[in-house]
């Protein structure tokens, strides 16, 4: 039996712009395997972000199933949908999404704050996580005292403390410099190899793309092809 930690069936997504039904997604089906490593592809206005929002917990789908890690969301209220979210799901953005203000640590320990967890045990874990990223020398600095590759990697620090279902990986390189990317990738690609880690990467960068185990496309809300 195949273990889907993503099994979306059927998925559409229509916004209401003043009178005008815009359908963003049209019966999207997307299933991704535990430890699999896949990229969401396809130009601006596909429906990618849309996907993602819905594959995140971000977001409900007008229509259709979606269960994830084998609890159905589609149907959640805000409130469950964001407890899902935060067990369930760890992002990293482009623009890494830091509290300017808070240090790394700080910023490592917030999906532990909001899911309850006692001050030390997040302290501990997140020291850990900090440690896994190549940043244990670096947990009292603010994100303006590191570099941009250093502050994706809070972010994959803060998405991975919380042992997520998935990573959800929004054009994780697009902001850092090409040595920088590459190190990131790698950091992540390494995370799959040694602890399992599902890893769903939705981007429009090609080279990203040839590193994943499989490419969904996706054109004007619907799959294109799943290579």
């Amino acid at each position: 039996m195949i273990d889907w930690v993503v099994d979306a069936n059927n998925i559409t997504k229509t916004y209401q712009m003043g009178e005008i039904d815009v359908h963003a997604l049209c019966g999207v089906t997307v299933q991704i395997q535990r430890s699999e490593v896949v990229s969401i592809m396809g130009p601006s206005g596909s429906g990618k972000s849309t996907l993602m929002n819905v594959l995140g917990c971000l977001d409900r789908p007008s229509e259709g199933d979606y269960y994830l890690d084998g609890e159905s969301v589609a149907t959640l209220s805000d409130d469950q949908l964001s407890a899902i979210r935060n067990r369930k799901v760890g992002f990293v953005f482009q623009s890494f999404n830091l509290l300017p203000r808070q240090s790394a640590l700080a910023n490592v320990t917030l999906p532990m704050r909001y899911a309850g967890t006692d001050h030390q045990t997040s302290v501990k874990k997140a020291t850990a996580a900090l440690e896994l990223v190549g940043l244990g020398d670096r947990v009292h600095h603010k994100p303006s005292e590191l570099s941009g590759g250093q502050q994706q990697r809070v972010a994959i620090a803060r998405a991975l403390v919380n042992d997520p279902a998935i990573i959800l990986a929004d054009e994780p390189t697009g902001a850092l410099d090409s040595k920088s990317g590459k190190e990131v990738m790698e950091l992540l690609l390494d995370m799959n190899k040694k602890n399992g880690t599902t890893l769903i990467f939705v981007t429009h960068d090609p080279r990203i793309g040839e590193m994943t185990q499989r490419t969904i496309q996706i054109k004007d809300g619907l799959i294109e092809e799943a290579v």
